[in-house]
């Protein structure tokens, strides 16, 4: 347990023992004890007013400390007078809560018949308003009243899909998973694929903070338009769930199945293969749409001369639409690496490329990052014929979604006995 677990336990066990009065002297005196910026601290941990801790240095520094102008109940723990103390603000401006609740009503989301309502608007706001009716009260009454009456601060989550979900949607997922497991159990590789957002390359402002000198910020470009002599980093990423490994290709063309398909050979090339000699296939989940998307025929053309090059059949699940971010790739390494360049301007490749492969975790995350200088054009059509030419194996369950691509021949370009 650390010092300021063990002094919050005191103060609250302490707390709970004394009057009104003893209790802002005592807090007084644990925030003397700790020095320079104990006020600050003992409020934190004890939740009381800065103020109150004030006004209980300055009593126990006093020669009488207001004993004159308190009368101490034993039966009830008052210190005060009956009816002395400021009055709720319910009472000394009634009407007030009324007020405030029609103001956010107009704003909030949610059902009305949930235990929890939030608002959009900032306490200052309300509070401006409220005095515009005439009220008289400030941004932090305005935070207790919501309080009182169940509203609090909630970010937007994530959750509701574009469109009616699939009806195959849970059906998917759980393939997904049995396929993963049988892979993985007999030692055959699996991965994820897909590619994260495209960066500007430059001295631009990245989000989140890293520790520095104090008043010694970062300086970046007041905007954020992309330097042509610069360009942008695409980073395709392929990643091992069972080894908790990955690689990513950085690109610097366009983001297109040739890119995504160029990507998976190198890790098989850099890892893959080394990691799994004995592979007889490999299995690939992906996202719905895009370079990598189910409805992408270059995709699959591209699959088939990488299954021709390595020998061994590729198995493809795709997500449904709108389920991309329960790729593992997602959330297992994109977001690592996102944390790991927080606050960090993104000025050349080789900063790019080092931070993505410095990447780590507890878990024992391992990273390697490659730099592909290759031109991928973008517009490539795939023609029937050429689309024929692949070896594909539909599933029987959603064979839209969930297919092996086997090697062909190469010398006669025919179809092999079809993969089970």
């Amino acid at each position: 347990m650390s010092d300021e677990d063990i002094l919050k336990k005191r103060i609250t066990g302490v707390m709970s023992l004394l009057n009104e009065k003893q209790r802002r002297q005592y807090l007084a005196y644990e925030a003397e004890s700790l020095g320079r910026g104990g006020i600050s601290k003992v409020s934190q941990l004890s939740g009381a007013n800065r103020n109150t801790i004030a006004a209980g240095l300055r009593e126990i520094h006093s020669g009488n400390p207001e004993a004159d102008r308190e009368i101490q109940q034993e039966d009830s723990g008052r210190i005060r007078k009956k009816g002395a103390g400021r009055k709720p603000i319910t009472e000394s401006q009634p009407g007030i809560e009324e007020a405030l609740l029609k103001l956010v009503e107009n704003d909030s989301y949610g059902n009305p018949e949930t235990p929890l309502l939030w608002t959009s608007k900032s306490t200052r706001h309300l509070a401006q308003e409220l005095t515009e009716q005439g009220y008289q009260i400030g941004p932090t009454s305005v935070r207790e009243l919501l309080a009182v009456n169940g509203y609090s601060l909630q970010q937007n989550q994530k959750n509701k899909q574009v469109g009616e979900p699939s009806p195959d949607r849970d059906a998917q997922f759980r393939h997904i998973n049995e396929t993963c497991l049988a892979y993985m159990t007999n030692d055959e590789p699996v991965i994820s694929i897909d590619c994260k957002k495209k960066e500007n390359i430059g001295n631009f402002k990245n989000n989140g903070a890293e520790y520095a000198p104090k008043s010694s910020p970062t300086q970046v470009l007041d905007h954020d338009f992309p330097l042509p002599e610069k360009g942008k980093a695409i980073p395709y990423g392929v990643y091992d769930l069972s080894q908790n490994e990955g690689f990513v290709n950085v690109g610097i063309t366009s983001d297109t199945a040739e890119f995504a398909v160029a990507s998976i050979r190198m890790w098989w090339e850099e890892m893959g293969k080394t990691r799994y000699p004995n592979a007889t296939k490999l299995y690939i989940t992906a996202d719905g749409g895009g370079s990598n998307g189910s409805r992408n025929r270059l995709f699959k053309v591209e699959l088939q001369k990488l299954v021709n090059e390595i020998g061994i059949p590729i198995e493809v699940s795709h997500f449904p639409p709108g389920t991309s971010k329960w790729n593992k790739i997602e959330h297992r390494m994109f977001s690592q690496i996102s944390k790991n360049w927080r606050g960090r301007p993104l000025e050349t490749l080789a900063i790019i490329i080092n931070l993505i492969a410095n990447t780590t975790t507890e878990k024992g995350l391992v990273i390697k990052c490659g730099l592909d200088s290759g031109t991928y054009k973008t517009g490539i059509k795939v023609t029937d014929e050429e689309l024929g030419q692949v070896n594909i194996i539909r599933n029987t369950f959603r064979g839209d979604w969930n297919y092996v691509i086997a090697p062909a021949n190469p010398k006669t370009r025919e179809k092999v006995a079809p993969y089970v």
